[in-house]
């Protein structure tokens, strides 16, 4: 029987490892070592960084771009967010608290609601091509 990755010991405390990359992401960012605009690490160069799998990399992708530390561009990947999260740099009308990423337990919840969310969406959109590979039609090599 294989062990399954992500899951919480029943202690607690560990972080999962989608956390684990988002943190390293987000620190990277917060060094400068990323800046805004640049592109992030591909999913498989991420999967291969941290021995994770593809679904393990995509939530740590959701997590940052719900958080907003990154955004999509359709057909070019997933780049730094143009906004800065440093908590020192106050250059906004609203402070820093508006740029900063949520925290708490009720931007966690609501962090993980859209994640589920957005697994769900992806569940239907795969039953539907298998749906449709098993029909006889077929969107192969999409």
């Amino acid at each position: 029987m294989t062990t399954r990755r992500g899951r919480r010991p029943a202690a607690g405390g560990v972080p999962l490892t989608f956390e684990v990359i988002a943190e390293t992401l987000r620190e990277q960012i917060r060094s400068g070592r990323l800046k805004p605009g640049d592109a992030l690490p591909t999913q498989t160069a991420l999967m291969r960084e941290f021995g994770a799998s593809s679904l393990t990399v995509q939530k740590a992708m959701a997590l940052l771009k719900q958080e907003g530390w990154a955004v999509s561009r359709p057909g070019k990947g997933a780049f730094v967010a143009h906004h800065d999260h440093a908590a020192d740099d106050a250059d906004d009308l609203d402070g820093p608290e508006v740029t900063a990423p949520v925290t708490g337990t009720a931007a966690r919840v609501e962090v993980l609601e859209r994640a589920l969310a957005e697994a769900a969406q992806q569940i239907a959109d795969l039953r539907g091509r298998v749906e449709a590979l098993e029909s006889g039609g077929g969107e192969r090599g999409r």
